[in-house]
Formats: structure tokens, sequence, C-alpha cells
């Protein structure tokens, strides 16, 4: 036979080992679907409802995990540091507002890794398909809409602070308390929000609208019962659930729009920043943490429909201008 002839190498034998693999070994991550919106990025061959639904109960638990694991934490420093404890705070989470401020932000901000783990293990896609439909986070994107998010909250702000000074609302918008009880407010503020206003975009915009979106045709769906649920963990008044249940409409829908992230975590950064950095500076930061106790005026919407109807307006036609992809590739 053509092997036992003179001169003729086995493939495998004859003292000639096989390579360690004699096919590219197999990959943990699926393929992305192509030419597909960012909803139905979660699409792949490992598409069943399970996935959702395990991955939704596994980033709850975390949740839950994770703010236990932050109060302990304040606990724990509060007893070194010597700040009153939950207890003896008169009904406050910390005795001081900064470390109240740190416990319910680092609660929030490690979800922003969590959940692209849970993508990566329960659904076997890539992370990256969460921020946008290149596969990543579009950063020259999301400094253009920091741009644009600028200037929306500044004519959202003035508005609220035009029209609650008409109806006398306004005494307590602004105010300064010193530089003692700001600077260290302003250090964690500058430090935690980003990343905890962008944890809450990649679980309420990212994975509900994907998780969804697999199973769905229409976004809309995903995009309300996202929006439902981030409203739920916030007890503002009625204007101030109105207000976050608008916010996260307008976000996912514009996540739709442009393919990606970006365009929410933008607005939702700098919504914070500026919301914690003025009720630090007023010395009202324990109020602004404990929502249900200060009612948000109706008056305030105005300000909410011009912010919102200004960014929605510009990152569409920002987005148009530049051609920003919003299907995977």
């Amino acid at each position: 036979m053509q092997e036992n002839q003179p001169g003729h190498q086995h493939p495998y034998g004859y003292g000639t080992q096989p390579p360690a693999y004699p096919y590219p070994p197999p990959s943990w991550f699926l393929p992305t679907p192509r030419g597909v919106r960012y909803d139905h990025l979660a699409r792949t061959a490992a598409t069943q409802p399970w996935r959702a639904i395990v991955g939704t109960l596994i980033i709850a638990a975390a949740f839950l995990v994770l703010s236990a694991l932050a109060i302990w934490a304040g606990v724990v420093a509060s007893i070194f540091l010597g700040i009153p404890a939950p207890l003896e705070a008169e009904g406050r989470l910390f005795g001081d507002p900064v470390l109240s401020l740190v416990v319910v932000l680092m609660s929030l901000a490690p979800m922003l890794f969590l959940v692209q783990g849970t993508a990566a293990l329960v659904q076997r896609r890539r992370p990256g398909t969460l921020s946008s439909v290149a596969g990543r986070l579009r950063w020259s994107w999301l400094l253009s809409c920091l741009g644009l998010a600028a200037l929306a909250l500044v004519l959202g702000q003035g508005t609220q602070a035009l029209v609650l000074t008409l109806y006398g609302e306004n005494a307590d918008m602004f105010g300064w308390a010193g530089w003692s009880g700001f600077l260290p407010a302003l250090i964690v503020i500058v430090l935690l929000v980003p990343f905890q206003a962008a944890a809450e975009e990649y679980v309420f915009r990212g994975w509900f609208i994907q998780a969804m979106g697999a199973h769905l045709r229409n976004p809309a769906w995903s995009i309300l019962l996202g929006s439902a649920l981030f409203m739920s963990l916030h007890g503002y008044s009625w204007a101030g659930l109105i207000d976050v249940f608008g916010f996260g409409v307008v976000m996912g829908w514009l996540t739709v729009r442009t393919g990606g992230l970006e365009a929410g975590i933008a607005l939702h950064v700098l919504n914070n920043l500026l919301a914690f950095g003025l009720a630090a500076a007023a010395g009202n930061l324990e109020g602004a943490l404990s929502q249900g106790k200060v009612p948000v005026p109706w008056q305030a919407l105005s300000g909410t429909v011009v912010q919102l109807g200004v960014y929605a307006f510009g990152v569409l036609y920002l987005a148009k201008k530049r051609s920003i992809n919003n299907i995977s590739g």
C-alpha cells in the first residue's frame, strides 16, 4: 500500500506527533447576527426563552446581593468613622449623607459589569453587543451625545426654573451649603455616578430590550416594560414617576433608533451628575436620596418635556448627519 512505500511519510506516524488542534477549537460566543436592529442582537443560534428568564433572575438576585453587601460595608464604615448607624439616624440610611450616597451608588455601579457577564454566560454572546450594533461602545458618538445632553439639560433646567418661579415653587431649587459639605460629595459624585448611570442603561435599555427583542418583532413592548421596571425602582411622587417613565421610554427609543446605548448613557450620566451636584451644593443630599419624602411638583414636568424633546431631536439629527449605523454589520 502507498503508506509502506519507501520515502512516504505517514501524516501522524513514524514519530510525527499530531497537532494539538487539528481543527480550530469551538468558541463559547455564538456568531452575532448581521443586518439586524439593536433589539434583535440576542437572536443567536442558542436563543431560547429560558435564557432570558434565567438571565433576568440572575441580574435581579445580583442587585439584591450587591445592595445587602453595600449596606453591610456602610455599617462597618460608619462604626470605624463614628457615624450614626441607620437605627440611630432618625430614619435615614446613615447619619452622614455622603456615606449614604456611596452605599446607594455602590449597590448599582457594579451591575455595569455583572449584566455584561450575564449576557456572556447565559446567552453565549459577546458582552459588547449590549453596547451597540458595532459590538462595542462607540466613544466618538458618545462624546457627541454628551454635548447634546449638556445643551438639553441647560434648556430643560432653565425652563423648569422659570415655570417653578412663576408658580412660587423655586425657593429650594438652588442653594449653597459651603465647600466643607460639598467637596466630599462632589468627589463621590464624579467618581461613582457615571458607573451607576451607565449600569442602569445597560440593565434597562440594554438587557431588557435585547432579552425581549430576541422573541419579539416590535421593540415597543420591551421599551415599555424596561421603562416600567426602571420607574418601579424610584420612590418619587406621581409627577416624578412620570418623569422617570418618560425618560426611560425616550432613551429606549433612541437606543433602537441609533443602534446603541450611547445616547442614553450620555444624558443619564449628565442628568444624575447635575441632580446630585445641585442637591449636594444646597446641602440637601439626603433629600435627593430619600425620593418619596420630597414630592416633585407637577410644574417640573415642563423642564422634562423640553429636555427630552430637544435631546431626542438633536440625537436623531446628528445621527443622520454622521451616518450612525443602527444595523449590525
